[in-house]
């Protein structure tokens, strides 16, 4: 299986490989998995409406998805939002909404393309 689209993207493919034990299908399952996730919805919700306990579930979900499946610049900020949050920093907090959505949506293509390339 070539994993170039998604090693591109900044998605650890060693670490995702070893880690679900080099598993194709378990792989591709997880990455159908985060494409169909609503969290990031939710996230971005509880932002617009200043709902922070509803944002750090939202990130603290997503930091943990994108951990297991390495996608690992969102994992950083995902983690930096969640300690921002839980520090009651949330106008640091909202502010990585920004990087975060265009990291989310880079990712989110490069995997769309890496599902649909395997076609």
């Amino acid at each position: 299986m070539d994993y170039a689209i998604l090693k591109s993207a900044g998605i650890d493919t060693d670490a995702l490989i070893s880690r679900l034990m080099g598993n194709e299908e378990l792989i591709k399952k997880f990455m159908k998995k985060f494409l169909l996730d609503d969290n990031f919805k939710k996230l971005k919700k509880a932002v617009r409406q200043n709902n922070s306990a509803d944002a750090l579930t939202a990130s603290h979900t997503l930091k943990g998805m994108c951990g297991n499946l390495s996608i690992m610049r969102l994992f950083e900020l995902f983690s930096r939002q969640v300690e921002l949050i839980r520090r009651e920093k949330w106008e640091e907090a909202k502010a990585m909404m920004p990087q975060i959505c265009e990291e989310y949506e880079h990712i989110e293509n490069a995997v769309a393309d890496w599902l649909e390339h395997l076609r």
